[in-house]
């Protein structure tokens, strides 16, 4: 696709001698890297300037679909319910609470209700990232920490909720986390190191300047973190690698005295405590592959001094070759389990004396997770549902007998009827014979018709990309354009095998399922090579550039967002957050054969003279987990290197992190961008 003639030159990024020629690009804060990361940006707007009518006609479009004066679903928490407003024009939502009533009802109490925090204010038009939200125990006081920057740095801060009098914590380089012991007076909060790994456990106690050391985890593979057990009784220090974990317990009414080591880690053991009651016992619960990579559940009854040893657990759920356990959720009347079989979420109930059951939901592919567990104490648990023409729904769920209520559907505004749209599960053959699961929407109409596809994937960390609603998407879907999930391995879709096959030395395998989903795609006369447009971001930015090398041909467009394309030179940078604990996933490439492995599919280092499909990249100059430079390298090589003259657009948000702007309608503005750019690309109108 030619420029038109009036667009400006395409940015050429010099080239310095030596192996990395685009090093340079690294030297954040330089007038020479911002002046050419805004003339990329200035690049992009022109190429898409004669979009800017259909951009915003499709940021109203979505946003007409949006409840934007909306209440949250209320959660009971002793005297009080908690909840959320959002409000026509306001980017984030508040946070309130008002007396429970004494009917137990949700009604909210709209005379008696207390602003907790206001982030519109806290935000004053800047990026704002809200980390910690916590009540303490007594419910006097909440615990909340502050990313302005996008840089994933936290300021931490309490407010006594009597008064309305906040403190500012006198804590540099937090992880956002605060985790309350019972007394209410004393947090705990985690330190970054310089690598933006959470190193360090701090005790603080309200009214003091100062903070105890509590842990410091020197092994640079490990991250930490601190939670509340389900039971309230005890905290829980987690130590956790790619591959092997540590937990150390606490008496949660005791936050002076020492944590307690659960099991020393033992290299390839990965578990994770819980704390709950079992036939009224109160009770370890032991979430660990030690049997098995599909983990299984195990038991040992908390002691009155100390902890149980590993010698003590008992096993409560087997391990099983074909369901993985993914997690529990506790409290006093059952057990809930979440599960994977077949590629899809289980939820399987087991309650206090009564026989376990398995929750029924009525579409073939959707997401299900267990969203709260409500007080511990509670008869009942809220479940997540969604699915890729559905809309989200929280169901409440009775534990002793199944029965299901839908409390809350996210609305969608407008015209809009679920069977308008037909979901499906399709299964594309790998290189390997391996099966590859696909999810996918398409207006009913268009259903076996070769429509314009948009593809999305990630596999990465085991992460499972289960299917979900987008207001958003609809945009896509009534304009002829199906969408599409590959679910590849290297996520958590089919169990821990499934992830093991899609990283380390098995990388290519995601690689070569998402070609399989592409391609079959196309072989089953659901789209068109010329049609097919694919998506991915962070590692699944990664996926993006490597079947670009790899397969350029079958693909129209590519979307590429805070992508991982820089990998083998990140890998090789100890010195660079994330790279030493990364080491687990895709290896260290201080090892000669890693080092060919990683060079053999890394995007850029692959970039090569052809043709590649019209491309759009994203990144955020304050992202600490994939670093702008990637995107911002990947591109300048494409550009000097390509022989196509197909659209190569870089967008860097300089007041953005990972997570791109921060407020809803900015969300929803980037959305748009990317959808024109799709349809620009597509030329559809």
């Amino acid at each position: 696709m030619s420029s038109p003639v009036n667009h400006p030159i395409a940015p050429i990024a010099r080239q310095d001698a030596g192996s990395d020629p685009y090093a340079w690009l690294q030297n954040r804060d330089t007038q020479e890297v911002l002046d050419y990361l805004r003339a990329e940006n200035d690049y992009q707007q022109a190429h898409l300037a004669d979009q800017d009518g259909l951009r915003e006609t499709l940021f109203q479009e979505i946003k007409a679909r949006i409840l934007e004066t909306d209440l949250s679903l209320p959660s009971p928490w002793g005297p009080f319910l908690y909840y959320t407003r959002t409000t026509e024009g306001d980017e984030y939502a508040r946070h309130y609470r008002c007396p429970r009533p004494a009917d137990d009802s949700l009604k909210i109490d709209d005379l008696n209700q207390e602003l907790l925090l206001d982030p519109n204010v806290l935000a004053a038009g800047g990026f704002f990232s809200l980390g910690t939200f916590s009540i303490s125990p007594d419910q006097q006081r909440l615990a909340y920490s502050l990313d302005t920057s996008g840089e994933e740095v936290y300021q931490l801060y309490v407010k006594e909720l009597t008064t309305g009098a906040v403190t500012s914590l006198p804590f540099e380089d937090c992880d956002g986390s605060m985790t309350w012991a019972n007394d209410s007076q004393t947090l705990f909060f985690g330190e970054l190191d310089e690598t933006h790994r959470p190193h360090k456990l701090y005790r603080h106690r309200l009214g003091n300047d100062s903070a105890d050391l509590v842990f410091n985890e020197p092994d640079g593979r490990f991250f930490l973190h601190c939670y509340r057990s389900s039971s309230e009784r005890q905290l829980v220090l987690s130590l956790n690698s790619k591959t092997t974990s540590e937990a150390w317990v606490l008496d949660a009414a005791k936050p002076d005295q020492a944590f307690i080591c659960l099991a020393p880690r033992v290299e390839g053991h990965d578990y994770s405590p819980d704390h709950g009651k079992v036939d009224g016992v109160w009770t370890w619960l032991i979430r660990s592959n030690q049997d098995g990579i599909n983990f299984a559940l195990y038991q040992a009854a908390e002691k009155i001094s100390g902890v149980p040893s590993r010698d003590d657990w008992k096993s409560l759920i087997a391990h099983s070759e074909s369901v993985m356990l993914e997690g529990i959720s506790l409290n006093a009347k059952g057990m809930t389990l979440s599960l994977r079989e077949g590629g899809l979420p289980i939820i399987e109930v087991h309650p206090q004396g009564q026989p376990a059951y398995r929750v029924q939901l009525p579409d073939a592919a959707y997401s299900l997770h267990v969203q709260d567990s409500l007080e511990f104490d509670s008869d009942k648990i809220r479940l997540r549902y969604q699915s890729l023409n559905r809309p989200s729904q929280v169901r409440q769920l009775t534990l002793a007998n199944g029965e299901q209520t839908v409390l809350k559907e996210t609305p969608v505004l407008g015209p809009f009827d679920a069977d308008a749209y037909v979901s499906q599960r399709l299964w594309a053959t790998a290189a390997d014979g391996t099966q590859v699961p696909i999810s996918l929407v398409v207006k009913r109409e268009l259903l076996g018709s070769a429509t314009p596809l948009y593809l999305y994937g990630y596999g990465a960390y085991g992460e499972s990309l289960d299917p979900w609603f987008s207001h958003a998407r609809l945009s896509l879907l009534n304009r002829g354009v199906a969408f599409a999930i590959a679910h590849v391995r290297g996520g958590g879709e089919l169990g821990e095998a499934w992830y093991r096959d899609g990283k380390q030395e098995h990388k290519q395998n995601t690689f070569s399922d998402f070609i399989a989903c592409a391609e079959h795609l196309i072989s089953n006369g659901l789209t068109r090579a010329e049609q097919l447009v694919i998506s991915g971001g962070s590692a699944g930015g990664l996926l993006i550039g490597a079947v670009l090398n790899q397969r350029p041909e079958l693909f129209k467009a590519a979307i590429a967002e805070v992508p991982f394309v820089d990998v083998l030179n990140t890998m090789l940078d100890p010195d660079l957050p994330l790279t030493v604990t990364e080491y687990d996933e895709w290896g260290n490439p201080q090892e000669a054969e890693v080092y060919e492995r990683i060079k053999g599919y890394a995007p850029y280092e692959n970039v090569v003279a052809q043709s590649y499909p019209a491309t759009l990249v994203i990144a955020g100059y304050n992202d600490s987990r994939v670093q702008y430079w990637e995107a911002a390298k990947w591109v300048a090589k494409l550009r000097a290197t390509k022989t196509d003259d197909n659209l190569l657009l870089l967008k860097t948000e300089l007041g953005a992190g990972h997570g791109g702007m921060s407020g809803r309608y900015q969300g929803l503005r980037d959305v748009a961008l990317e959808y024109a750019f799709i349809f620009k690309v597509l030329q559809l109108s």
